[in-house]
Order: C-alpha cells, then structure tokens, then sequence
C-alpha cells in the first residue's frame, strides 16, 4: 500500500526497554538508530525521559529510561544522515521534570510523546500543552483504552478535541486485546469525537496481530505508524518495522538496513531476553488483561509453559467462563 502521507515511527528502543530495564548497550543502541536512519524511518524514539529519584535509579532502570541530552547527542552524533529523522522520548504522567526541560532549539530530541490513561487525561494534555509551549511537536497515546469505560473514554477525546497543541492523538491496544473490527470501531470513535485531531496507532502482537490490525488502522485514515525492529517490545512486542517497509510500498523506505540490524544484533540479544507470540500471551490478549500477569507467568521456571493453567486462572479473573 502507498499513501504518501503515512509516516513511520520506530520505537524499538523504548518499547523494547520495556522488557530488560533499557539495559541496552550503547553499541546496540547506535546500531538501531544507524538502521532506522538508513531505512529512512521517520521518526525514532530512543526511550523515555523519566526524572531521576530515589524510585527510579539509573543502575536500576538503564540510562534509556532517562534519555539525558548527552546520552541521545551521544546516539544522534554516531551518524550521519542527510535526511536525519526526528528524534522522540516519551514522558509518563508525574515523572517527568518539567521545570528542567529545555526549548526544542536547544534540545537534541524533537518530539514528546505523552502517555496517559483516561483518568489522568488532564494532566496527559497539561503535559502535552506545555511540551508545544518549549517547540516539540507532541503526541498524546492513550493507555489501555480497550479497558476504559466507554463513556469516560468519549470525554477524554472532547478534552482532546479543544486541545490546539497537540499533533498526533494515538489509539494504543496497549493489551494485544484488539481484532481489526475493533481497531475501526475506536478509530470511528476516536474521529468522531476528536474530528481535527491527526490519529497514530501503537500495536502489541499478543494475539498475532499487531502487523494485521496495523494494516487496518492505515485502511481506516491513520498516518502515523508505530513498529519495532523484529517485533520486539513488551511481553510479545510490537507490529515488526520489517514487515510494515515491505508493505507500504514507499520507495523512500530501504529495508536492507533493518534486516541487517536483526542479523547483526537482535538474533544474539534473543539469546539473553524473550519477547515475541506464545500461547501465555495469547491468553492475555484474549482476556483483554495487561501483560504483566502473562510476563510474571513466563519469567517462572516453573510456570512459564503452563498455558492450560493460565488459561483457567485467568477465566476466572474474567468472568467464570472461556469463550
């Protein structure tokens, strides 16, 4: 499919840092920048920008939870690229400082993406206004929508609506949980009540079909597309970037780069982390339930292939049934 307008955002680093702490190296980091710089991505988010605490340690927590400039100067100053993509980090509600952020022209990211759920809309698009305020363009992903009451959900879309700064409103099946019917039927919703509003969709493949519902969201008006390099993200990851150059047909795209990242890079780090389709997840998706119980599950020796038991327990958490 080619629709000059679809853009194209890589988070593999943030997303993916979701499952090792973003202990990614620093050599693996400006391999992945240096691939999506290569395959003419668009955008590149390199991780979070949370506050340094007490809570939140840079041992602890990888220095991809921070984004510090020097850090993201470090990564963007390891290439050379004559149509460099923007540079995003994505702030969550309450750990962000805001107060020590700098202008956009003095900045070496370029977009703040905003994560909230329905109930902390407010502060969500307070953030959003003051990141316009500084230059970045913005975007707000709402979190877990596929388990907000319907009603509150249409509200935060209103708010949305009369929000003038922001760029990108994102539908986020943060639990894998959607099918393409559903990924139309809150998209329909999401332009109803946020008419002006440009859309963006971040998929997880806990069901297998995060590249499908991907292509779905295109079909029903979206031009701005997340994706991760060989699908890596929490739990079972994301839509694979690979997939999503290869089908949207732009000649800008290369995806030789990206292959040769997989190849170089991800085939070994499959070695030390795990991410990707299995039936635990599968389960999760089905349910509707955030990956944390399914990545508990696989984490234990014990339990990780126990797939029959998940299933029960978590038909009990749902409704005492499984359909």
């Amino acid at each position: 499919m080619f629709r000059k307008e679809l853009k194209v955002l890589d988070c593999t680093i943030r997303d993916g840092g979701l499952i090792n702490n973003y202990h990614f190296t620093d050599d693996f980091v400006k391999a992945v920048y240096r691939a999506g710089c290569d395959a003419n991505v668009d955008i590149i988010e390199l991780g979070k920008k949370l506050a340094v605490s007490e809570e939140y340690t840079r041992d602890k927590y990888g220095k991809w939870n921070f984004c510090d400039d020097d850090d993201l100067k470090m990564v963007i100053d390891s290439h050379e690229s004559e149509n460099r993509p923007l540079v995003a980090v994505m702030f969550d509600i309450g750990r962000v400082d805001v107060d020590n952020l700098k202008p956009r022209d003095q900045s070496p990211f370029d977009m703040a993406r905003v994560a909230c759920y329905v109930s902390d809309i407010d502060k969500g698009l307070d953030l959003v206004k003051r990141s316009k305020d500084l230059g970045y363009e913005t975007t707000i992903n709402i979190m877990a929508c596929s388990a907000a009451i319907r009603t509150d959900l249409i509200e935060a879309l209103n708010q949305v609506e009369e929000t003038a700064e922001l760029d990108y409103l994102y539908l986020v099946d943060s639990y894998g949980a959607f099918y393409s019917e559903q990924v139309t039927d809150y998209l329909n919703l999401y332009k109803k009540y946020a008419p002006s509003k440009e859309l963006g969709f971040h998929a997880h493949n806990n069901q297998q079909l995060a590249f499908s519902n991907t292509q779905q969201a295109i079909i029903d008006g979206v031009n701005l597309l997340d994706a991760t390099v060989n699908g890596i993200g929490r739990g079972a990851g994301n839509c694979n970037l690979e997939l999503l150059l290869n089908f949207l047909k732009n000649p800008k795209f290369d995806v030789r780069p990206i292959y040769k990242v997989i190849q170089e890079q991800f085939v070994p780090l499959r070695k030390e982390i795990e991410w990707g389709f299995n039936d635990i997840y599968g389960i999760g998706g089905h349910f509707n339930q955030h990956p944390r119980a399914a990545m508990k599950v696989r984490g234990d020796e014990q339990l990780r292939d126990l797939c029959y038991d998940f299933l029960l327990e978590s038909s009990r958490l749902d409704d005492g049934t499984i359909s």
